[in-house]
Formats: structure tokens, C-alpha cells, sequence
């Protein structure tokens, strides 16, 4: 039988370890809820894209040999950037397809028509401003700079993202996504990259966690009248036998 002493030790250390993870704890809980009552399809935003763009198709395209870049090409990838044809060639230069003339990158004004060409159609432009850099918890962190941001007017402050070397589509960002992507931090406890699932703090807390569960059941048990009535009742046995 556990005496008043430690039982009390035991209180102290499932109190304050629920104090410690209590916060957590609800963000785990609420965080999951999220996640689980959420279209994924709608936080990509997928309901604000044109999902199947028109394709365009060129004729009178030059060869990869006429366009006298003076190194190997390794990738080629045709764009239709302002219904103009464009070669990304290695991932890292872009070609007129029909006058061969390199291009350092995409306008503000094309940047427009390849967001016109992406998203829905009915969308009200509210203004566009190109983004050289961006910090670590930025909603565009992690794909291609520079870049121009689109934004639209409306209740979900949408954006849409253009890369400026290629004029290549990124992505769409929206007020769900960014509910989402704060839950997710909170959720992975990764305050950084947002997808680490092995952080010190994430498997500390975790520890904690479980430490705080295994302490509940020990002071269910060694708080227990039933417990306690075992107990004695098992002594005396021991005593009379």
C-alpha cells in the first residue's frame, strides 16, 4: 500500500505535467478535428482553379538545335506563356520557340495571363507585385523566386503565385489554407518547415504525454477505495493464513 507521502508526489507530478501539456494537448485535439472535417481538395484550393485549362497548340516551332544555347540540353519543356510559345530549357533558361530569343523572364502584365488561363473565370484582379524573398513562415516559402503574387478580391483574401523565370503556375493560397497551415504547425510542432515530424520539442512533449497518462492510471490506482479495500482484504488473508 502506496503511503500519503508518495501518493501526494504522484498528485504533484500528473498536476503539473497537465498544466505543462494542457495547452498542447487541446492544439493536438483541435488541430485533428480540422483535419479531419476539411476537404483536402478545397485547402488546396482547387475550387478556385480552372482545372482543365485550355490546352494550346503551336506550329512553326524551332528545332532544340536552332536554338543556339551552346550547351547540352538535358530538359525542354514547351510553355505557353501570353499565347505565346516558350522553351524552359534545364530548368533554368527560357526561349522564344519560334525566334529563338531568350527571355530573362515574364512581365507583370504576362504574369496576368497566366493566372486568367489558371483560375476561374469571373475573379476581380485587386493587384499584382512581384516578391523577391520571403521569410520562413510565408505562405509562397519554399518554391521558386521571384515571383508575382495576383491577388483577387475576395472574403478569402485568394492569391495566386507566377513564377517570373519561367511564367510557370505555382499555387493558390487562401484563407482555409492558412487556418491550415497554422493548425498543422501547432499539430507537428514544427515551427519552421511546418513537415518535421522529429523535433526535439514534438518528442519531448510526446514523452511527457505519455508520462502524464501512466501517471493518471497510478494515481487511479494507489487512490482507489476499491483498490485499497483489495489490499487490506488480501493482507489479512496473509495475516490468518
Amino acid at each position: 500500500m502506496v503511503n500519503r507521502k508518495t501518493a501526494r508526489k504522484f498528485r504533484l507530478a500528473h498536476r503539473y505535467l497537465g498544466i505543462l501539456l494542457g495547452v498542447q494537448f487541446l492544439m493536438w485535439t483541435i488541430s485533428g478535428m480540422y483535419f479531419s472535417w476539411t476537404d483536402l481538395d478545397e485547402i488546396h484550393g482547387d475550387h478556385f482553379r480552372n482545372m482543365e485549362p485550355k490546352q494550346t497548340a503551336f506550329t512553326g516551332l524551332l528545332a532544340s538545335d536552332q536554338l543556339g544555347i551552346g550547351e547540352p540540353i538535358a530538359t525542354l519543356r514547351l510553355l505557353d506563356i501570353g499565347g505565346e510559345p516558350f522553351y524552359w530549357v534545364n530548368n533554368q533558361s527560357l526561349y522564344h520557340a519560334r525566334t529563338g530569343e531568350a527571355k530573362p523572364g515574364i512581365s507583370r502584365e504576362e504574369a496576368l495571363l497566366v493566372a486568367e488561363r489558371e483560375m476561374l473565370p469571373g475573379l476581380e484582379v485587386a493587384g499584382v507585385r512581384r516578391i523577391d524573398s520571403v521569410g520562413p513562415h510565408h505562405e509562397y516559402r519554399g518554391r521558386p523566386l521571384p515571383a508575382y503574387e495576383v491577388a483577387y478580391r475576395s472574403p478569402e483574401n485568394l492569391k495566386a503565385y507566377v513564377a517570373v523565370a519561367n511564367g510557370a503556375f505555382q499555387t493558390v493560397r487562401h484563407r482555409n489554407w492558412r487556418w491550415f497551415d497554422f493548425l498543422w504547425m501547432t499539430h507537428t510542432m514544427d515551427y519552421q518547415t511546418r513537415d518535421n515530424f522529429n523535433t526535439t520539442l514534438l518528442r519531448a512533449f510526446s514523452l511527457f504525454g505519455l508520462i502524464t497518462v501512466l501517471s493518471g492510471f497510478t494515481l487511479w490506482f494507489i487512490s482507489s477505495p476499491t483498490v485499497r479495500r483489495i489490499q487490506r482484504n488480501l493482507i489479512k488473508k496473509k495475516r490468518t493464513s
